[in-house]
């Protein structure tokens, strides 16, 4: 039910229709009119004709009521014998093999729309990270989810928003006593409203009937006092709210914006916003805390794409400013709705256009910092659509909508205990930001989990578990690699100073002196740990193309002779190795095994385990500068 939101515009009368055919007439009328259970039907009797049009019509008419395993039917036809060249075919088709769980079917076809349109947003993420899914799947759960036990069984219900008094409202198809919508065969949209208790159950949801009309009415919002009510509803209610169209012989309506007020526990002084447009729609509100801004989604001119979300000022009692576009930080060329604001300026939004586990995903971005649009993951993202996220901070809760079971139904959104580490990676000397640093995130068990680059500011953002120890690791040409530790911690926001030396602080007078390059008991191949510590080994002699170095290895007493000094000898060999890979001449680096024989801590066989390990080492002589 949620697709006339993203559609967004409403079809009334005609009787006749622009047809691609004779043939065809009569479902296109219906499609035009976004009947598309109706035009499903009829296009289904044309569907022996090897009708590439009738494919493809077959395909968006399920598309748009999100059938998905027959929409993905259809467009395999649609697209077989190579005749389609609309790009946002392709698109439509992947969003719909990915709703099936076909990723890597999905793939192919998104390689096929990012051909056809390089230059696409869309296209541009994919071709940046097109196997994103299993990153996806392992980022950090941020909510748990539960269905509401107050969903209809057979009729949709979304766009669930808890009020700070206790009050859940949310829009409802399940009024059968109202007129059927063509669009998709169920009646048409009322807003409800249920009591949120302290245990957490829900009343028996009641219809909102001072707001409902015979038209569709919902989502909703509301302010923080709950005495302003932002809604949307159709323009149908608006003397000549509407266009004709001529073509079809039809009225064409659009969804608008319409805010009431509470007096004396009743909603009244209903009244359409004066920046509805009958050429464009206006729907999904979504009112800040502080009642100043009022963000929104739109098809009007000036967006990204098909539908965007969009912002205005609140100047007084219905007055408003000029709507604002997010732009790209927020909408793309796909489709954005369902936006909500919370007390803490984070902007939730629905979004089919983004790197997502298929059709509708929710994001989040945190506009009072800036960042960029993430995705919430599972289990709240699923396949099908999800969508209508909205959460109260008072009550550390949120809800949403989805139609993985079949139908639009309702879900709790519960917190889980998350931590965000922002790494800043800074010099050590001057405190400035290393712009194009490289930084990777390791688990306690120090596999990698994620490398990423930081921008021209320096910072990295990783959302990681509560009581789990993690490390960070960072790199930048010209600097001394490092290490920083990020502590078990409850959750919140923890910031990491990963400030790195001037490669130069390491080059000394005669060596370059590194941390201890450990390797794993009796073994000479080269670690993780000890790749990262030759790094800056590596980084020191680009800086300096005329240094030579003597790799020197040494062993602790504990052994034979022999077998201590074969075993740095392969340590030896095995260090140089490594720098050679990494492009430094053959030339410029050697190394030899010293064993036992020049040890740090003269000790003898009454070595302690600390002694042992100063004995234990790696030197890089500088045999010229």
């Amino acid at each position: 039910m949620k697709n006339l939101y993203i559609t967004l515009s409403f079809m009334l009368g005609g009787m006749a229709a622009l047809a691609q055919s004779k043939e065809t007439a009569t479902a296109d009328r219906h499609f035009n009119r976004l009947e598309y259970v109706e035009a499903a039907d009829e296009y289904l009797k044309l569907s022996d004709k090897n009708d590439p049009y009738v494919y493809r019509q077959l395909a968006e008419s399920y598309y748009n009521v999100f059938n998905s395993k027959e929409a993905v039917k259809w467009y395999e036809k649609a697209t077989a014998q190579g005749t389609t060249n609309d790009a946002e075919t392709y698109y439509r088709y992947a969003q719909m093999l990915k709703a099936e769980g076909r990723y890597e079917e999905a793939n192919k076809q998104m390689q096929k729309f990012a051909s056809m349109a390089p230059g696409d947003q869309r296209a541009v993420a994919f071709k940046k990270d097109p196997d994103y899914l299993p990153k996806l799947r392992n980022q950090a759960k941020l909510f748990d989810e539960k269905l509401l036990d107050i969903n209809d069984k057979k009729y949709g219900d979304f766009g669930p928003v808890l009020t700070d008094e206790g009050t859940l409202y949310f829009t409802s198809s399940r009024n059968t006593a109202r007129r059927t919508y063509r669009g998709n065969e169920e009646p048409f949209l009322d807003i409800y409203m249920a009591t949120y208790n302290a245990d957490g159950t829900l009343s028996e949801p009641t219809p909102v009937s001072e707001v409902n009309s015979k038209w569709h009415d919902g989502p909703v919002s509301l302010t923080a006092d709950g005495n302003t009510m932002y809604f949307a509803s159709e323009s149908f209610k608006e003397r000549k709210g509407f266009e004709r169209d001529k073509e079809n012989n039809a009225k064409q309506g659009q969804v608008y914006l319409y805010r009431a007020t509470k007096e004396n526990g009743k909603w009244g002084n209903i009244e359409a916003l004066p920046f509805n447009d009958k050429r464009f729609s206006t729907g999904n509100p979504a009112v800040s805390a502080d009642g100043k801004t009022l963000y929104f989604a739109s098809d009007r001119e000036g967006g990204l794409g098909g539908n965007d979300i969009w912002k205005v000022a609140i100047t007084g009692s219905n007055t408003y400013g000029e709507p604002q576009n997010l732009g790209p930080k927020v909408n793309t060329e796909g489709r954005e709705s369902f936006p909500y604001i919370t007390a803490d300026n984070k902007l939730y939004f629905a979004s089919d256009g983004r790197k997502g586990f298929g059709a509708l995903d929710i994001f989040v971005i945190d506009l009072a910092r800036g960042s960029d649009a993430m995705n919430v993951g599972l289990p709240v993202n699923s396949p099908k659509d999800d969508f209508g996220f909205s959460f109260n901070n008072t009550k550390n809760t949120g809800f949403f909508a989805s139609n993985r079971s079949g139908i639009d139904n309702m879900y709790q959104a519960t917190p889980v205990c998350g931590v965000e580490a922002i790494v800043m990676v800074k010099d050590a000397q001057t405190g400035k930001a290393i712009a194009a640093s490289r930084v990777a995130i390791l688990d306690e068990r120090n596999n990698v989990i994620e490398t990423r680059t930081a921008g021209a500011d320096g910072k990295i953002s990783y959302a990681i578990d509560c009581d789990r120890a993690y490390t960070i690791q960072a790199s930048a040409d010209g600097y001394e690699n490092n290490t920083f530790p990020v502590a078990r911690t409850k959750g919140g926001v923890v910031n990491v100073d990963a400030s790195l030396n001037p490669i130069k602080v390491i080059v000394q007078e005669n060596a370059v002196v590194l941390n201890d390059v450990f390797f794993e008991y009796d073994r000479s191949n080269i670690t993780r740990e000890g790749a990262f510590e030759l790094d800056k080994l590596v980084e020191a002699m680009k800086a300096n193309p005329e240094m030579v170095i003597m790799v020197k290895a040494h062993t602790d007493s504990r052994g034979s002779e022999k077998y201590n000094m074969n075993l740095s000898n392969r340590r030896a060999k095995s260090t140089v190795a490594y720098v050679i890979s990494k492009g430094i001449a053959r030339a410029r680096i050697s190394g030899q095994g010293y064993g036992e024989s020049q040890p740090k801590v003269p000790c003898g066989d009454n070595c302690t385990e600390e002694q042992h390990a100063q004995n234990r080492r790696s030197e890089f002589t500088i045999v010229k500068k």
